[in-house]
């Protein structure tokens, strides 16, 4: 084969820099927006935050159709960049606004402002609060080491899941090598002496006098155990509560077999139920009540309010200050000041172009996210009206359909992003979900079905409750068709236990 020149004509729809910047501005949240927009401040002199609403005022005016410098000034960003519909861009503005709100200005109640400190702070773990525990008490040297070891096989839950065995051969085999002694303990000859079995069992039992009680447990029994035991001896039913919790009673009961617990325990119905009763008031997972985890703030990137009897959505203008232009740098560019050298006026030129850029993507970005917003709450007035049991069957491509854009479109622009309602705040994406057919050929909403399940089992009889093929001739006979095995994987979405297992047996 020879190599040779062909030429051929195409179409291909090419993905700028301007507009990758507006997509991806598009897609971040509204923490990842307020970060995005302070290190376009810090690294764009053309770009300031406007303190007062005259300056925004005053800003507005004509642009030339280019720069001095030759380059043309951006005129169409597209942000459907999946619909490749170049004959009809987005109608934007012929002139420049200066000041582009990418919402309103920063509100601060009464002057007061956030505690970053309190904010960012480390979160204490169930292991820090064992350590500092284990600081206070009178260990030795030897025996603080052997403490250290068996806090750091304390899981989350408040359980030890590392067997004594193991954690004995361990400390051994560190402490041959002398690196397993702490190094604010005394150390002694005998610090070096193998451990011994004894002794770690030993230093267990102090940790599990630790707070919370129950902690160090090896498993549910042993849990259930070192909560009872610090009980009041005159407890009403403590005797009966420690027999049944065993490790062989609690399988029992966990299969609600009554009848062989009864037989074993020697127990009538009236000690059996009253033994539950206390062990139910004990805490399974002692741990849990250390919060280890910081928590997580939402924002709401739209607020939608109920005005003179009509659903109204507005975008949330506490994320980002107000930005615009800087006058001055703006006129070193545009004037043909012998004080300024061509370099330094090409750099404020790329720059003022670039800043520009930013502000009609965040134009772009807040117009989206408001068009899209209002026709979600449009589609969705039955639910901030009744509840999610009326909520719309709705999908991506219905909302981009309605805003003529794509759905690609659509999904970047309720993601991570959340809506604030009367009835709680919500993620844009919570609002769209599948449908199923009802008997006069409409549909019906998974959610309203998720919603309606919930209802059903939360109003049944505890002795008796609603089985699945129950739940789905209950929602037949309200029209709406749904197969047995639908109704089930509804369920273990919600973590609703089966009907045998929500069967309760006092």
């Amino acid at each position: 084969m020879k190599p040779s020149l062909e030429f051929k004509i195409g179409q291909q729809l090419t993905i700028t820099p301007q507009l990758q910047q507006a997509i991806r501005l598009l897609q971040l949240s509204s923490l990842e927006l307020e970060q995005e927009i302070q290190e376009a401040l810090e690294s764009n002199p053309m770009l300031e935050e406007s303190d007062d609403q005259s300056s925004q005022d005053g800003a507005k005016a004509e642009q030339p159709d280019q720069s001095e410098n030759g380059s043309p000034e951006p005129t169409d960003l597209h942000m459907d960049s999946s619909s490749g519909d170049t004959e009809n861009p987005p109608d934007w503005d012929n002139q420049y606004d200066a000041t582009i709100s990418s919402g309103a200005t920063r509100t601060n109640i009464d002057g007061d402002f956030p505690d970053l400190e309190a904010r960012n702070s480390a979160p204490e773990t169930l292991t820090d609060h064992l350590q500092w525990q284990a600081q206070m008490s009178p260990f030795s040297g030897r025996d603080r080491v052997i403490a250290d070891n068996i806090i750091d096989s304390i899981n989350e839950d408040g359980y030890l899941v590392s067997p004594l065995e193991e954690i004995c051969a361990s400390l051994n085999k560190v402490g041959s090598n002398n690196t397993g002694l702490n190094n604010d303990s005394p150390v002694n000859s005998e610090d070096f002496d193998p451990f011994e079995l004894d002794e770690v069992e030993a230093v267990l039992h102090c940790i599990q006098n630790f707070d919370p009680l129950g902690i160090g447990g090896r498993d549910l029994a042993e849990t259930l155990q070192l909560q009872l035991r610090v009980l009041d001896p005159a407890t009403p039913s403590l005797e009966q509560a420690k027999k049944l919790a065993t490790a062989a009673n609690l399988a029992l009961l966990a299969n609600r077999d009554t009848a062989n617990l009864k037989k074993q325990l020697k127990f009538d119905q009236d000690a059996l139920q009253q033994a539950m009763l206390l062990i139910q008031q004990l805490n399974p997972r002692p741990g849990s009540s250390i919060h280890s985890t910081q928590a997580a703030y939402i924002s709401p990137d739209v607020i939608v309010r109920k005005i003179k009897g009509r659903w109204r959505a507005d975008l949330n203008g506490d994320h980002s200050p107000k930005l615009q232009i800087n006058r001055m740098y703006e006129n070193m560019a545009r004037a043909g000041s012998t004080k300024t050298d061509k370099n330094d006026k090409k750099y404020l030129n790329e720059q003022l172009q670039q800043a520009k850029w930013f502000l009609k993507s965040l134009h772009s970005r807040n117009d989206t996210l408001l068009k899209v917003s209002k026709m979600i709450v449009d589609r969705q007035r039955a639910f901030l009206d009744h509840g999610a049991e009326a909520m719309r069957p709705l999908v991506l491509h219905d909302i981009a359909e309605a805003v003529e854009m794509h759905e690609s479109t659509i999904s970047r622009v309720t993601t991570n992003k959340y809506m604030l309602t009367p009835r709680g705040i919500f993620e844009l994406k919570f609002f769209f979900s599948s449908h199923v057919g009802t008997v006069d050929g409409g549909t019906c909403s998974a959610t309203a079905i998720r919603s309606l399940i919930k209802k059903l089992v939360a109003a049944e009889p505890v002795s008796k409750p609603i089985s699945d093929n129950n739940i789905a001739k209950i929602m037949a006979a309200q029209g709406i068709n749904v197969a047995r095995r639908t109704i089930a994987k509804y369920r273990e979405s919600m973590n609703i236990p089966p009907s045998n297992q929500r069967k309760a047996l006092i």
